[in-house]
């Protein structure tokens, strides 16, 4: 196991360091820095979990996401732009670079701008597609808020999302009051493409379509997408588990739809939105607050009690009896908490050469949980193959961050001393038997041989003759 000195120096750094698991440092590019005054609360939520903002411009000479090769931001959030492009310092490759150094982006989106052309080749590269025209509002004639849009039903009234996947709504919609709604004004639906590091959060209801609201026909022949084709709110979580968010509609994020009041059609009563929460967990989301899994340390050891049993032997024999043991802890907003997984989900541990030898599920080890800390154990037996061996877990689901662990170890043939004598071997006793027969015919031949007298021979006379 590893030393309790490093494991509670890793604790410590972890208590003195901001909210988010990856750093505080906000770049906040909007069109125009007047802009922040209808996002106060918004922005106000991220100063009071501990985020330090930076306003900037894409026109901005001092605006840049590196400096000299390292990170100059932790997280970026991208507000809608009029111009065609974002600058030079936020070039699709630019950014693209940005998530690979592990940092995060959250991107929104209007109907009422165009999406610039580097934004739209940028989320291209994520397998997102947006509108042909780059623009697009999206519509619902049958959700939508009847106070505010009872013309133009461009402002969707949805539920909370989570109804079918459990794991967005552990995130995004967990305690939700039954009775509050998400609003979403003036929006852009997204296409999804089947990357698997695609997950969307909020789709758009089966009634819903976007068009192009510059084409004012009678009738809309040519639809970008309809129903649950249309993604109104989608992250993407990298394979090095950097992470992006993309809001089909910036004014969501508006003080005047936080805590404001909306009238689904049909309804006897206004209810409050949900917007403000779920803006703080997309968001929170994204700038790893919430859904960061961390290794807390690893052990496996002989199934033996004696001295010589050592913690994490790097050479085993084979057909030795082997358990693994893993400590998983789950950062949830400002604390670590024990990862417990979820019901209807596996954790497994992978004995492999070049292929998996064993596959066994991890199961829960109380033994050595704590509540900050959860632990998972497996007992397997090793094959009856010499080399080199991993002890793997590959654990990658959506809205939790990636574990890949991999322990090498060797392992060797029995010693000539460690084989089973033969008498313990009961096919052996034939063959014993047949030798011990052998043997004592033999020493019953040679004492015959060597006690019996021979036998008295007779002497002859002979006559003679003259």
């Amino acid at each position: 196991m590893r030393s309790l000195l490093s494991f509670f120096a890793f604790l410590f750094v972890a208590a003195v360091s901001a909210i988010s698991t990856t750093g505080d440092r906000l770049l906040v590019v909007l069109d125009d820095v007047t802009e922040k005054a209808g996002y106060s609360r918004f922005f106000g939520d991220l100063e009071s979990r501990g985020f330090k903002l930076t306003f900037e411009t894409p026109k901005s000479e001092t605006l840049a996401l590196f400096r000299l090769g390292e990170r100059a931001y932790d997280h970026v959030i991208v507000f809608p732009s009029k111009a065609k492009g974002l600058g030079p310092n936020l070039t699709p490759n630019i950014l693209l670079d940005f998530l690979n150094a592990n940092g995060n982006i959250l991107v929104t989106l209007s109907s009422g701008s165009t999406a610039p052309n580097s934004l739209v080749t940028f989320l291209a590269e994520l397998d997102i597609q947006l509108p042909t025209e780059r623009t697009g509002l999206v519509v619902d004639h049958f959700n939508y808020d009847s106070a505010t849009a009872s013309d133009t039903h461009d402002v969707l009234v949805l539920s909370p999302p989570g109804s079918v996947r459990p794991e967005i709504k552990n995130f995004f919609s967990a305690g939700a009051p039954a009775d509050q709604l998400l609003a979403f004004p003036h929006g852009m639906g997204a296409s999804l493409g089947h990357g698997e590091l695609l997950a969307p959060i909020l789709r758009a209801p089966r009634t819903a379509y976007s068009y192009n609201p510059k084409e004012q026909a009678e009738v809309v022949d040519d639809l970008f997408g309809a129903g649950e084709q249309l993604a109104l709110v989608s992250t993407v979580q990298a394979r090095n588990s950097a992470r992006f968010a993309l809001i089909g509609s910036v004014e969501m994020l508006q003080d005047s739809w936080f805590g404001a009041e909306v009238k689904k059609i049909g309804a006897t009563k206004a209810v409050k939105t949900f917007n403000r929460e779920f803006a703080k967990r997309v968001s929170g989301w994204t700038f790893q607050e919430t859904g960061v899994l961390r290794v807390n340390w690893i052990e496996h050891h002989l199934n033996e009690k004696s001295a010589l049993n050592e913690s994490n032997p790097a050479i085993y024999r084979i057909k030795n009896d082997v358990t693994y043991t893993i400590s998983l802890s789950e950062w949830s907003w400002d604390a670590w908490t024990a990862f417990t997984v979820p019901t209807n989900d596996v954790l497994q541990l992978e004995f492999s050469m070049l292929s998996p030898f064993h596959r066994v599920a991890l199961g829960f080890d109380p033994s050595h949980s704590t509540p900050e800390a959860a632990a998972y154990t497996a007992s397997i037996k090793l094959p009856d193959q010499h080399g080199i061996f991993n002890f793997k877990v590959n654990y990658k689901r959506p809205f939790l961050t990636n574990i890949e662990e991999k322990n090498t170890v060797s392992v060797r043939h029995m010693a000539h001393d460690e084989w089973p004598r033969s008498f313990a071997i009961s096919g052996a006793w034939p063959w014993i038997a047949g030798i011990g027969a052998t043997v004592a015919g033999w020493v019953g031949f040679v004492a015959l041989w060597m006690y019996s007298a021979p036998p008295a021979l007779e002497k002859k006379e002979t006559k003679k003759t003259q």
